[in-house]
């Protein structure tokens, strides 16, 4: 039986026998792009070198070498509304005709608030370009009006690249996590960290009052979905309350729960929100959201001589083109409409999942939420990052992300999570099940089980 590590050289082998074109591209890229490309963490996708993409439109891109392929990863949710969607192209480009950006306010900006107050339900909004720029600006807002300076989140959480949310915990004591690039102090001194639904582990953090913000996603989705347990999100509504400390929803992953997300879904009750990427339809677009009460404590409170230099803004957010993006996709594409065709779609995913699953008896699972859907190499559904991080195997997600590469499927590169958009279709889906079936066939047969079994 062939190994796990034959297996990958097989499909290494593959990859690049079909991919001259990207190949080429790779070695011309390593001449002056550091490490050969835009950004660091496009070395992560399988095979020796990216994949140059040549168009994308819909659910499906076609690379360099004129391959097509069935996209699940969606820009791990930056292309959540699908590629190049008609009414975005379309405002994008009559805006580009009027202007791009300003420094002023326009009409789009009141409708793209009101429409985000009509779906989250908080009133009061500001704009940035990045969901980490949102995080970032809502932590220090969260500790100028409450004067405290940490932040809790929660075990392997993400929130872009927010210093304080690179932490984690080590023998009980927070610390920089793996891969953390140049933190600028010890983690320790800005943040707390307590594994997602632990309620006396928050609880006990919160008591030692120093705690201006707590930072989380609804469900944790960048470590593999983690769901919350019944009575988490009303017991740290209620512990954030009680301990004097702002609660941030970041919906930008979960808005996948629908047009409101997750906080509209359940019914959270956030003191801060923020999104990014899905809602501009490809363009770099974000925004946070305020309760009434915290909009009117904030109000006023920074001079307006020294409003442009308090570490909150940019001269392109809030610009133009993002605001007609926004507006075109919030109205046209991310509707309650298009969520009623995905959301089933990501149930037809994971009941193809599931099924290969059980016909193999390899000891893994496959979780849902909205129009997102993961699985992971373990048994059981994990209630905390750290649970979904020991279930990882690092070697055995690299060989299926590469499996279904050279088949015409495409997964983000840092999980094994799979997203629909208003685009794709049930055949792209079975598509998906028959190759991951393809896959773990064979690797039952081989003897592989996961989370290092056989490397």
């Amino acid at each position: 039986m062939p190994t796990l590590v034959e297996l990958q050289a097989r499909e290494e082998e593959r990859f690049t026998e079909t991919h001259p074109r990207s190949r080429q591209l790779a070695e011309r890229a390593h001449e002056t792009l550091f490490e050969g490309v835009p950004m660091p963490w496009m070395r992560k996708w399988p095979g020796a070198f990216p994949v140059f993409v040549q168009e994308a439109q819909g659910a499906h891109f076609v690379d360099a070498d004129g391959i097509e392929y069935v996209d699940f990863c969606l820009g791990d949710t930056g292309a959540m509304s699908g590629h190049a969607p008609e009414p975005t192209l379309r405002a994008i480009a009559e805006q580009a005709a009027r202007g791009l950006t300003s420094m002023l306010p326009n009409e789009d900006a009141i409708w793209v608030s009101e429409e985000l107050e009509r779906r989250f339900g908080l009133p009061s909004w500001q704009f940035a370009l990045t969901a980490t720029d949102a995080n970032r600006f809502s932590v220090r807002l969260a500790r100028h009006v409450t004067d405290r300076h940490k932040v809790l989140v929660f075990n392997w959480c993400y929130h872009g690249t927010v210093d304080e949310t690179f932490a984690t915990l080590r023998d009980g004591a927070v610390v920089a996590r793996d891969g953390n690039v140049g933190p600028p102090v010890s983690l320790a001194e800005t943040t707390r960290v307590v594994e997602f639904n632990d309620v006396d582990g928050l609880e006990r953090e919160l008591a030692h009052g120093d705690v201006a913000l707590v930072l989380t996603e609804p469900a944790l989705t960048n470590i593999g979905i983690v769901h919350a347990e019944p009575g988490f999100h009303e017991a740290l509504r209620e512990l954030t309350r009680e301990h004097g400390a702002l609660l941030a929803i970041d919906e930008t992953h979960t808005i996948c729960c629908g047009p409101g997300g997750f906080t509209a879904a359940h019914g959270l009750e956030p003191d801060i929100l923020t999104i990014g990427k899905p809602i501009g339809g490809g363009i770099p677009a974000a925004a946070y959201g305020f309760r009434g009460e915290l909009a009117e404590r904030l109000a006023g409170t920074i001079e307006l001589e020294d409003v442009d230099v308090g570490g909150i803004g940019g001269t392109l957010a809030a610009n133009a083109l993002s605001f007609a993006a926004m507006r075109a996709t919030l109205s046209e594409v991310l509707t309650e409409e298009a969520f009623g065709r995905m959301i089933p779609l990501a149930e037809r995913w994971t009941a193809g999942v599931d099924a290969a699953i059980e016909e193999t008896g390899l000891p893994w699972h496959v979780t849902r939420l909205g129009c997102r859907a993961e699985y992971l190499f373990g048994p059981d559904p994990p209630r905390t990052g750290a649970e979904a991080h020991a279930a990882s195997d690092f070697a055995l997600e690299r060989y299926l992300h590469l499996f279904a590469l050279n088949r015409g499927i495409l997964l983000t590169p840092f999980h094994n999570m799979a997203l629909m958009s208003p685009a794709t279709t049930e055949a792209d889906v079975d598509r998906h099940t028959k190759v991951f079936r393809e896959a773990v066939v064979e690797l039952a047969g081989s003897g592989v089980r996961g989370q290092g079994s056989d490397v």
